[in-house]
């Protein structure tokens, strides 16, 4: 049924990896699901933490896009990390991803389930139960469809991508016409400037805002599936996909700001765009924002399967994790076996999380959680570029700071980030984030073991 071959190389250009890096972030699902969290955290500051993680991010980018200069590879940073640091460093990047995006099956699945039944069944929406039940369904028919093949995932993203867009223009439109003159939070310089931040709420509005930003790494993984060119195609994708997510998060963010009150953003909850759709639209207008939160969450949710699936395939194919998980299917050409891992175990999780008190509880705890994994495997990525391009200091300014110190400070600051954040943290969610990174170290020795024992044998 399965053998250890190659992906599906030539299948994705420059405008299908940009579109990947866009739907990866999930602008749509980002809003819905963050804004509560960080408004609730930094307030009106929410601005200035989604421009300055932006800032710090597009260093991290930055890095990656050096990076896969040394080889286009699966498992992106897991392998370039590995390269300069060692296997060690290596296989800790690569399993903080794996971490994160099984994590990510609960705080990607849990809004669709919440719009879902928002169209057909209202009342069940704060049942833990139905939002659970409904998620699994969700994540089983993503993942029938990304296992079917690179091309099949990437036609669905560019229709879920186009249909999202459309739906946030026409609320960016509707919210400055309605509400420019009128702001619900008059606009300030405030909003932006750097010197409204005390350490720790920066820390805090900044663990929350990665989490905008995270997922449109799933370019570098797709590289080996993506046609060549110079540069990659998926290194462009990446930067365009950054630039227009910067700018695209910063606008909704004072969209959110000017349409919403503090009270409404709260009792939004996952549900942002539609309560923002409701002030400027009548029904049944209102409810595309919630199909938009829909597409745009099914849409990250394909791209993190993909993203996981990837990573998890090339670290079996160096044997760091079983080899099993290398194989991959004869005619979809799709590391299918590592692709129903992901499925399993966010179904596993959903079952756990319908047992905890609220939808609310649920969501907080695994953004937070993701938001630590994340500063830690890019960190890693902004270090190692560093350290491989640090002869690059002597020669010019740009490249001074685009292979050196813009990927170092990145690093630097999501370090700080996390290392600041983490007695804030409840014991659930420091279990999450830093106990599942932890956990790496059985499976990196049972690695070993078996390599050691192949050797003798």
């Amino acid at each position: 049924m399965s053998e250890h071959k190659g992906l599906a190389k030539e299948s994705l250009g420059a405008f299908e990896s940009a579109v990947m890096g866009v739907a990866g972030t999930a602008p749509a699902f980002s809003v819905a699901v963050t804004t509560a969290a960080i408004v609730a955290s930094v307030g009106v500051l929410s601005v200035g933490s989604v421009l300055y993680c932006g800032l710090i991010m597009f260093g991290i980018m930055l890095a990656f896009i050096h990076l896969s200069k040394i080889t286009p590879h699966a498992g992106a940073a897991y392998a370039w990390v590995g390269h300069v640091f060692g296997e060690k460093w290596g296989f800790f990047t690569g399993w903080g991803l794996l971490v994160a995006s099984i994590f990510f099956m609960v705080s990607a699945t849990i809004p669709a389930a919440t719009s879902t039944l928002v169209l057909i069944a209202p009342d069940l929406v704060e049942s833990t139960t139905w939002v659970a039940f409904t998620a699994a369904i969700w994540l089983t028919l993503v993942t029938i469809v990304v296992t079917k093949g690179i091309k099949h995932a990437s036609y669905t993203q560019l229709i879920l991508t186009g249909i999202e867009t459309v739906v946030i223009f026409a609320l960016i439109i509707g919210a400055f016409v309605q509400y420019g003159g009128r702001p619900t939070h008059t606009p300030s310089f405030i909003w932006f400037s750097p010197f409204s931040f005390t350490p720790q709420l920066f820390a805090t509005g900044a663990l929350t805002a990665i989490f905008f930003y995270w997922g449109w790494d799933v370019t570098m993984n797709l590289s080996e599936e993506t046609r060549g060119g110079e540069p990659h195609p998926a290194s462009k994708g990446a930067f365009w996909a950054m630039v227009n997510l910067i700018l695209f998060f910063i606008i909704m963010m004072i969209v959110v700001l000017i349409v919403l009150t503090d009270e409404e953003i709260a009792k939004a909850n996952t549900n942002v765009l539609y309560a923002i759709a409701g002030k400027l639209f009548p029904e049944p207008w209102s409810y595309l924002a919630v199909l938009s939160t829909i597409l745009s969450t099914i849409g990250t949710i394909e791209t993190q399967i993909l993203q996981f699936s990837r990573s998890m395939f090339a670290m079996a194919r160096d044997e760091m994790l079983h080899p099993r998980y290398a194989k991959v299917h004869p005619e979809w050409q799709t590391p299918w076996i590592a692709t129903l891992v992901i499925w399993f175990l966010g179904v596993l999780l959903l079952f756990s999380s319908s047992f905890m008190a609220s939808v609310k509880q649920i969501l907080e705890s695994s953004i937070l959680a993701i938001g630590f994994q994340i500063c830690f495997y890019m960190s890693l990525a902004g270090f190692a570029c560093a350290w491989h391009y640090r002869d690059k200091l002597k020669r010019g300014a740009y490249n001074a700071v685009s292979y050196v110190l813009w990927p170092l400070l990145a690093a630097l600051f999501m370090v700080f980030i996390a290392l600041y954040s983490i007695p804030t943290f409840d014991t659930v969610t420091n279990a999450m984030g830093i106990g599942g990174i932890l956990v790496g170290f059985l499976p990196l020795f049972m690695g070993r073991l078996r390599r050691t024992k192949g050797a003798k044998g």
